[in-house]
C-alpha cells in the first residue's frame, strides 16, 4: 500500500509542477501567452486538472482563476498523501 501512496503522491507533485510551470510562463510571456507553444502545451497537459477543479467550484470563481483552485486542491491533496504515507512507511530505525 505504500508503493501506492508513494506513486500518487510522485503524480500529484508532478502535476502540481505542470501548473506552476503554465503560471511562469503566462506571467513570463507578456500577454502573448496564447501565441506560445510551450504554455499551449502546458495547457493540453493540465486541462483535466482544470476541467476537475473547474466542476467543484462554484460559478461565483471567475475562469482566469481556476487554474489557482486547481493548484491549491493538489497542494491538500499532496498533503494527505504525505500524510498517509507517514502512517504506513514510518521514518526511524525500526
Amino acid at each position: 500500500m505504500a508503493s501506492v501512496v508513494i506513486v500518487l503522491k510522485g503524480l500529484v507533485e508532478f502535476a502540481g509542477l505542470l501548473l506552476l510551470a503554465r503560471g511562469a510562463v503566462f506571467v513570463l510571456s507578456f500577454g502573448k501567452h496564447s501565441q506560445n507553444p510551450i504554455y499551449q502545451a502546458l495547457v493540453f497537459l493540465t486541462r483535466p486538472l482544470v476541467r476537475v477543479a473547474r466542476a467543484i467550484t462554484p460559478a461565483a470563481v471567475v475562469d482566469r482563476h481556476v487554474a489557482a483552485v486547481a493548484f491549491f486542491l493538489l497542494f491538500w491533496v499532496w498533503v494527505g498523501l504525505v500524510l498517509l504515507k507517514a502512517t504506513y512507511a514510518p521514518v526511524g530505525p525500526s
